[in-house]
């Protein structure tokens, strides 16, 4: 029987590398816009190998391919693959999560340095008619005495880091898997969490979601920090309860905030982030550039190769691996 290769949904323009993948192997290629589970399981019958993207790849699905066949993930999460279903399977699961860090730093860190100048709420009045630079810039701290906080730090939290090095911020950082060696080699002061929250000046999210970050940044936890204090997330939606948020931004518990990801995508029309004050909102666009999509498609190419060929993925999950 000869080997399958199936993409179960994608929003790229072509699937040039991943088919020639395919070819390379002597393997049948299939692609398809998947959105129900049913769908998934149906397209992905007796491949060897998958590549997701935002469709959800289940127990059903789980079932449905070979045994011991690898799924990869179209980007640095893997939210959407049911592990446990996986691991039942003895199914490999691979994710990309390198392609896009530097485009999602540079977006952190462009999101920090706009809310920290104000830009939008400037902006705003400048459109509303008004010309009054310092009542709407109190209070602003000179980037010298300003702490930059980052609630976790890994790959992307370094690589933000280190963009902002040049503007003399004091660096701290609430990461249990950090070390104080790690730490002082990093150039941050590790702290714990509540003292993350009572120092920082501005707070950047780099944590995965997992049980104990879910909902981290809620009502009581937002109102541990300053009142001029603000927070940026480019990593996962489901660490802040954004009706918590949407209210600390009106009631002035905190001062701003720009998110890039949210709990439920697109954002719904009735989300109260949307009418909260001094709230910048991207549509989950931190880790676009051309050049990313290339690389991401290339390197699940890679994998699928790898995949036909018996070998792991090049970036295994990490509870699967081995």
């Amino acid at each position: 029987m000869s080997q399958k290769v199936v993409i179960t949904d994608y929003t790229f323009p072509s699937l040039v590398a991943e088919e020639a993948a395919a070819a390379s192997a002597g393997a049948a290629f299939s692609a398809h816009q998947c959105k129900t589970d049913a769908e998934v399981a149906e397209a992905v019958k007796d491949a060897d190998a998958v590549a997701v993207q935002f469709a959800t790849f289940g127990p059903l699905a789980a079932q449905a391919v070979r045994p011991g066949a690898t799924v990869i993930r179209y980007g640095v999460g893997y939210d959407n693959i049911d592990l446990e279903a996986a691991a039942a399977a003895s199914l490999r699961v691979g994710y990309v999560p390198d392609y896009c860090a530097d485009e999602v730093a540079d977006h952190t860190a462009a999101a920090i340095l706009a809310l920290l100048r104000k830009l939008v709420p400037l902006d705003a009045s400048v459109r509303a008619g008004d010309w009054a630079a310092v009542n709407v810039c109190k209070p602003m701290k000179p980037f010298a005495e300003t702490t930059v906080g980052f609630f976790g730090m890994g790959q992307i939290g370094s690589a933000v880091k280190a963009r902002l090095v040049g503007f003399g911020f004091q660096f701290i950082v609430a990461d249990p898997g950090l070390s104080p060696a790690q730490a002082r080699a990093a150039g941050v002061s590790l702290v714990s969490s509540d003292t993350l929250l009572a120092q920082a000046d501005i707070i950047s999210l780099h944590a995965p979601g997992t049980p104990q970050t879910t909902g981290f940044f809620n009502a009581k936890r937002l109102a541990q920090m300053q009142p001029h204090a603000m927070m940026v997330n480019s990593a996962r939606g489901l660490l802040i309860n954004e009706d918590d948020l949407a209210a600390a931004l009106e009631n002035g518990t905190i001062a701003g905030a720009a998110l890039d990801v949210f709990q439920t995508e697109p954002l719904p029309a009735t989300s109260p982030l949307r009418g909260a004050p001094n709230c910048l909102l991207t549509p989950h666009a931190a880790w676009y550039s051309e050049a990313a999509i290339g690389r991401l498609q290339g390197l699940v190419a890679d994998d699928l190769t790898a995949a036909l060929s018996g070998r792991g993925p090049r970036k295994p999950v990490p509870v699967l691996k081995g």
